[in-house]
């Protein structure tokens, strides 16, 4: 689970190069002023671009098609349908299995930061955000990787997710699902050192294997749950009870 300020500072993300393509960005917000000032931060990134700006949630989902966007910075509160009723859209749909989802909100508390994680969004941050975070949060998230705001995401996490999610949201079920999925052992323990936060690196560490090894373990869990992101794992992890809400972890990470 990635941290906004970890990366790069708003220069060009490691690498990318000459002959790149930019991260296709589409913005979608509510408040035109918003819109044009977040519009004009991408585009002075050399490895971005903005294909669209849609001002409610249908119009963000209809845009995200044509405009053939690689994600989008999605407002959770807009008129027509909200950020989490699109996300969910956007997650459902096939055709756009590769957009992601960043959720922009007001409040690090907001309620409705989980439910768009569950919807399937790749991360959130808030709006305050400096730019140069913002720059490396879009990074983050178009490499496939998960981000959530610094501060207190963690008591966020455990705190609301206490509360099951209904059925049909994010992956589902996934207290039934992570049992259904006939993880191994040491995929059960990928998972919950994922839900606690850690990278890949990090858990290579931790359990004396290489990155490339946890890597094909975190992947494999995605394919069984199924999950799109991390986002979702760290989900799934808290939700199904490996990761227990006020404590380190599941166990000791150390058994296999």
């Amino acid at each position: 689970m990635t941290t906004a300020g970890t990366g790069t500072t708003g220069g060009i993300a490691p690498g990318a190069g000459p002959g790149t393509a930019p991260i296709r960005v589409l913005l979608a917000d509510d408040q035109t002023l918003v819109r044009a000032a977040f519009a004009m931060l991408v585009e002075s990134a050399p490895d971005m671009e903005v294909v669209g700006q849609a001002a409610t949630g249908r119009e963000a989902v209809a845009l995200a098609r044509s405009a053939r966007a690689d994600l989008v910075v999605m407002d959770i509160r807009m008129p027509d349908l909200d950020g989490i009723g699109a996300t969910r859209l956007i997650a459902a749909d096939e055709d756009l299995a590769g957009v992601r989802v960043l959720v922009l909100t007001t409040y690090e508390t907001d309620e409705n930061v989980i439910e768009a994680l569950r919807a399937g969004a790749s991360g959130f941050l808030v709006k305050d955000t400096r730019p140069a975070e913002l720059l490396d949060a879009i990074r983050t998230v178009a490499a496939g990787d998960a981000l959530l705001s610094p501060g207190p995401t963690a008591r966020l996490i455990a705190r609301l997710l206490r509360t099951p999610a209904p059925p049909g949201n994010g992956v589902g079920d996934p207290a039934g699902a992570v049992g259904r999925a006939g993880l191994t052992d040491r995929e059960r323990q990928v998972l919950a050192l994922v839900g606690r936060g850690l990278t890949n690196g990090e858990i290579a560490e931790l359990l004396s294997l290489s990155p490339l090894t946890v890597k094909t373990h975190v992947s494999r869990v995605m394919n069984k749950l199924p999950a799109r992101d991390r986002a979702q794992l760290v989900i799934a992890a808290y939700e199904s009870g490996l990761v227990v809400p006020g404590h380190g972890g599941a166990g000791n990470p150390g058994d296999p």
